[in-house]
């Protein structure tokens, strides 16, 4: 079953990836400059802070002028990264985004926590879960969504080198690291597991899931092949196409609304390429609530049971096209 040696070496939150990357980046290139819109400690930004005081703007709560600070940044050669939570960076401020940052295709590095139901107690006006869609639907928007400490933390490195607009989008809750000597290149899926009678393609927190829901699987005899897809937009199709028609059935697995996330971005491309029967873990047309991270994942549809269920259900309608 295994494609990669997947080894869990601890557990650690997304964003820790982030301020650990941001950190590392700005030793290395002096270009980058970092913003926050008053959530230091939430994005764990301290240690680029200390190091590097000049290169740090606190703009307080004030995220639209964050986005146009950063595109003035961009222009004069920086490379800026802005922070705050994942709702504040894309619905508070996509107007801004949109105009003086995509439109004029500006070097600024969206890097937005506390994203999707995982925020918890915060609560739904908090819990974004429309993030991706909003912002892979503007032209040029690179869109990258890891699924661990230690791919956040490469992600957040590698980001300076990519010329253009990204965003970047991690989490909060502690969460195992398993991706620690795996590769990250933008635009280009990890294939976790070999399989032949299931595509799992998986984004952010739900790879684990995945990876949990192909273990039970595996003992009824189900093989899955489990891709982590951290990069949203441009799509590896390549990588996709090739497990697809292998296994002639999908389910995505995401932290974000059916509507618009990485599950529309595959129906795209398999009904123009490959139609094949297919079915989501994500939200399903609604906002999030207070509560335990864990427990709304269950509640929502987002756990190992409900990854278990979408892959029996894609491998009835394998069997029998004619099922809906």
């Amino acid at each position: 079953m295994k494609l990669q040696e997947i080894t869990v070496t601890g557990k650690k939150a997304t964003r820790d990836g982030f301020g650990d990357g941001l950190a590392a980046v700005g030793q290395t290139n002096s270009k980058v400059v970092a913003l926050c819109a008053d959530l230091v400690g939430s994005l764990k930004m301290d240690a680029f802070i200390k190091a590097f005081p000049q290169r740090f703007v606190q703009v307080g709560i004030a995220e639209a002028n964050m986005m146009g600070i950063a595109a003035g940044l961009a222009t004069a050669g920086k490379i800026p990264y802005t922070g705050t939570f994942a709702n504040f960076s894309t619905g508070r401020v996509y107007d801004q985004i949109r105009q003086s940052i995509a439109y004029s295709h500006k070097n600024v590095k969206i890097c937005a926590s506390h994203a999707g139901l995982t925020l918890g107690e915060d609560g739904a006006t908090h819990q974004i879960l429309e993030d991706i869609g909003l912002m892979k639907m503007l032209p040029g928007m690179t869109v990258i969504n890891p699924c661990d400490y230690a791919q956040t933390k490469a992600a957040t490195i590698a980001i300076a080198e990519h010329y253009g607009p990204v965003y970047l989008r991690f989490g909060r809750p502690s969460w195992p690291i398993f991706t620690t000597n795996l590769p990250f290149e933008i635009g280009k899926a990890l294939p976790l597991t070999t399989g032949s009678d299931v595509t799992i393609l998986a984004t952010g927190h739900l790879v684990w899931n995945a990876l949990e829901a192909a273990k039970r699987l595996g003992l009824e005899g189900i093989s899955c092949e489990v891709i982590n897809i951290h990069t949203i937009k441009p799509l590896d199709t390549a990588t996709i196409l090739d497990s697809v028609s292998k296994t002639r059935c999908v389910v995505t697995a995401e932290e974000h609304q059916r509507n618009g996330g990485l599950g529309d971005s595959v129906a795209q491309l398999l009904s123009r390429k490959m139609p094949t029967p297919m079915e989501y873990v994500a939200v399903n047309d609604s906002f999030g609530e207070s509560g335990d991270p864990m427990e709304l994942l269950d509640k929502y549809g987002l756990g190992v049971k409900d990854v278990v269920i979408a892959v029996q259900n894609v491998l009835k309608r394998k069997k029998s096209p004619v099922l809906v």
